[in-house]
């Protein structure tokens, strides 16, 4: 297959919304957008809600969308206390509807929201995924290579989930399984049965974990090394630091589980005593070095680690379009802000390449400039979403 023929693959696996309808949402009472494929820009002062347009869309995908919140607290305030988010899409397997919210009564628990997809409703979140992939990058990822390693691990579990459906339940199955763990350990039990049948629950997951991340890593390390070696997003080097995840390739997956199991249970009294569990897939970390500049993430300037973050996104994002077949929705958050010009431009450039629809937020419609005539520009004003004028 020649360039030209794989460029037309790409552009005909476009996934795009076409219609956003949002009821209760954060501070939207009722809203209602037709979408262009392509880059779409939201701008409009802070607070106006450009970054609840994000939200809404990240909610296209399993778990509590791009800023983890409770439900209640995405329902809006004075409503009744649930809700309800509404998309129409074109994709490869042509047009489809999704809807997912909460029942108000349903918002301050923890019994999930629901999913219909084309009336029907869906076994689970996951079943969005066969036929959008979201990925976003926000302002409060920028302290992702400086900040704590559990925000690291998320980052790098949305990368997995996008690429591999399965990876959420697992993840929910293993935390399950170390809850229960820790309640015996905290309660002084000493049943070895319940023990050995949490800890077996928690090797097979935990390994699974432990592979998916470190599949992960290694087909994203293949995707980097694509990136020019002075382009304005810098090559990364990345790896995963953790006794089991050092174990990945070594040996027979049923071997690795058994040799978790067999240092979970003997690790009970070290744990007891430190009150939860300090062996597995939970305590493991990415770890980033700026290749150009040989030095680790979180000793590069604010301005690096951005770029770098940012092309870990855009390479992940090529990733997903060739192994699920589905080119991402992306959603940028306030993007523009911390990029010089020659990055925008660059950045723009990317998105183009990708044949992806883009949603970007900025307080400064100036930013965009140099997408005029090729993005679709939305003013946002406290609940009303309306063209931009003079775009």
């Amino acid at each position: 297959m020649n360039s030209f023929e794989s460029r037309e693959d790409a552009r005909r696996a476009q996934t795009h919304l076409t219609r956003l309808t949002l009821t209760n949402f954060r501070n939207y009472a009722a809203l209602s957008l037709e979408l262009q494929p392509g880059a779409v820009v939201f701008t409009g002062d802070n607070g106006a809600g450009k970054t609840n347009l994000l939200e809404a869309i990240s909610f296209l995908t399993p778990g509590r969308g791009l800023r983890r919140a409770p439900y209640d607290d995405v329902a809006r305030e004075g409503g009744d206390g649930g809700f309800a988010l509404h998309v129409r899409l074109d994709g490869p397997a042509g047009e489809a509807e999704i809807g997912t919210g909460v029942a108000g009564a349903e918002a301050a628990g923890e019994g999930g929201r629901r999913v219909r997809i084309n009336g029907a409703a869906a076994r689970s979140a996951e079943d969005m995924l066969d036929w959008l992939r979201v990925i976003w990058l926000t302002p409060a990822m920028d302290a992702l290579f400086t900040g704590p390693a559990g925000d690291r691990r998320r980052f790098l579990d949305r990368l997995v989930l996008a690429i591999d459906a399965g990876h959420g339940q697992r993840a929910l199955d293993y935390e399950k399984a170390m809850r229960g763990r820790n309640r015996l350990l905290a309660e002084g039990s000493r049943d070895g049965a319940w023990f050995e049948a949490i800890e077996t629950q928690m090797a097979e997951t935990g390994v699974a974990i432990a592979a998916a991340r470190s599949e992960m890593v290694r087909l994203l390390s293949t995707m980097i090394e694509k990136l020019p070696g002075d382009g304005p997003f810098p090559q990364a080097d990345i790896g995963l630091a953790g006794e089991l995840e050092a174990e990945i390739g070594s040996m027979a997956a049923v071997d690795l589980e058994e040799k978790f199991r067999r240092a979970l249970a003997s690790g009970r009294e070290r744990d007891r005593a430190a009150g939860r569990t300090l062996d597995g897939p939970h305590r493991a970390d990415l770890v980033v070095r700026h290749r150009p500049k040989a030095m680790p993430a979180e000793l590069c300037s604010t301005g690096e680690q951005k770029a770098l973050l940012v092309g870990l996104v855009l390479s992940h994002a090529r990733l997903t379009g060739e192994m699920s077949g589905l080119t991402p929705i992306l959603l940028l958050d306030e993007i523009a802000a911390h990029l010089d010009a020659g990055r925008r431009a660059a950045l723009f450039s990317i998105l183009e390449e990708l044949n992806c629809q883009a949603f970007m937020t900025g307080t400064d419609a100036a930013l965009f400039s140099s997408l005029s005539g090729r993005a679709q520009f939305l003013t946002v004003d406290h609940g009303a979403v309306v063209p931009t004028a003079g775009a």
